[in-house]
């Protein structure tokens, strides 16, 4: 099904579990395509392909990608009536219907983006520990077995209405990486792998087509060029979008202190569990009763993130070892008055939770944060307790 023509140069067809764009006048593609990757000239189509579905899917289609990428391109082509030898192609386990279609327009230059994409399972942090080294036989897995990616990829199409100079090509997907991750830190999507947040995913895959005119090429994709402007507003708006549609990942969404805390050892569960034993019997009871009230309030969000903001400062080594028991314990007191309502007590509550420079670790982190939740939470209540 035709979803929509862009500039008079290139037509997006949505079809059961492919997306793919057919150039209607020629476009140079650079792509992460392993059966047609790189700078390629004299390409017909570029698509993304649903493989697989991002759990318990067993089929081999996935694995084919990996072994012989070129005939997981036949394969893929064959029920579309497309030809393999002339597309650059992306997999994932994303619902195409999810898809995000952003056009974004200066004059007369223009830049689409047509993104998917999942990131609840394979989240990562450039660094971030890996899973697997590639040697002559093929790919090694590295120990720990426990740390085998889940399922998320971020897949990006860009499309260009002029043409551009090599090295413009590779300042696109530059400048598309950059935006993407900085759609991840606004939705502050966690690691799964380190206690750090996410910039992309372990499978993100990305092609760019710039369609080729008599114009002469650009030659800057930079974020001081105006394309490289709209590449990252476009870019930026469909991966937001795209993660609303797939993962119901939203801004309002992640307004959670337990989303802040859980890239630091903490779930749902846990959160709950460590704050209640700093808790009697009957307050423990209300708090569980509570929980998703208490800890989405925005105030106490506001507190619990600016907590964690604080710990990626000093990991960074932005703020000094040594200051650790004044700052945390005066951000540990914010979460406290939140929690309570009673902003009196702040300087109170920064003397009871300061931390002590050893209580500086993840553990000590969260459990700091937890103690300020129980201290506030059990104050809330305690004069009612007494009457």
């Amino acid at each position: 099904m035709l979803i929509e023509t862009y500039y008079e140069g290139v037509e997006i067809h949505r079809e059961e579990k492919i997306i793919y764009a057919r150039f209607i006048r020629p476009h140079q593609v650079l792509s992460t395509c392993r059966a047609a990757g790189g700078l390629q000239d004299g390409l017909e189509h570029i698509y993304n392909h649903q493989s697989c579905e991002p759990a318990g899917h067993s089929h081999s289609i996935a694995a084919k990608l990996w072994r012989d990428p070129t005939l997981y391109r036949e394969r893929t082509c064959e029920p579309y009536g497309l030809p393999a030898e002339s597309c650059a192609t992306m997999g994932t386990a994303a619902n195409m219907n999810n898809a995000a279609f952003v056009c974004e327009q200066f004059r007369d230059l223009q830049v689409v983006a047509v993104i998917t994409g999942g990131v609840e399972g394979n989240a990562g942090r450039a660094g971030d520990p890996a899973s697997i080294f590639e040697t002559a036989d093929g790919f090694e897995t590295l120990p720990p077995a426990e740390s085998k990616p889940g399922p998320g990829t971020i897949n990006s199409m860009i499309l260009i209405n002029k043409p551009l100079i090599p090295g413009a090509m590779t300042r696109t997907v530059m400048t598309a990486t950059e935006a993407k991750s900085a759609a991840l830190q606004e939705l502050a999507v966690n690691s799964r792998y380190s206690d750090g947040l996410a910039t992309g995913t372990g499978t993100d895959q990305i092609v760019v087509a710039a369609m080729q005119t008599d114009d002469p090429p650009l030659t800057s994709a930079g974020k001081h060029a105006k394309l490289g402007e709209l590449i990252g507003r476009a870019v930026k708006a469909a991966v937001k979008q795209t993660l609303a549609n797939q993962n119901n990942l939203t801004p309002a969404g992640q307004c959670s202190a337990k989303i802040h805390l859980q890239r630091f050892g903490l779930n749902r569960a846990g959160l709950q569990d460590a704050i209640c034993r700093h808790l009697n019997e009957t307050q423990a009871r209300l708090l569980r009763d509570n929980f998703t009230e208490i800890e989405r309030d925005p105030v106490t969000v506001a507190a619990v993130a600016a907590m964690a903001h604080l710990k990626d400062k000093f990991a960074w080594g932005v703020l000094p070892s040594t200051c650790w028991s004044e700052v945390m314990g005066a951000y540990a007191a914010q979460v406290a008055c939140a929690i309570g309502g009673d902003y009196r007590r702040l300087a109170e509550y920064r003397e009871k939770l300061a931390p002590t420079r050893s209580q500086g670790n993840n553990g000590g982190f969260v459990d700091l944060a937890c103690r300020a939740f129980a201290v506030g939470f059990a104050d809330k209540w305690s004069d009612d307790e007494k009457r």
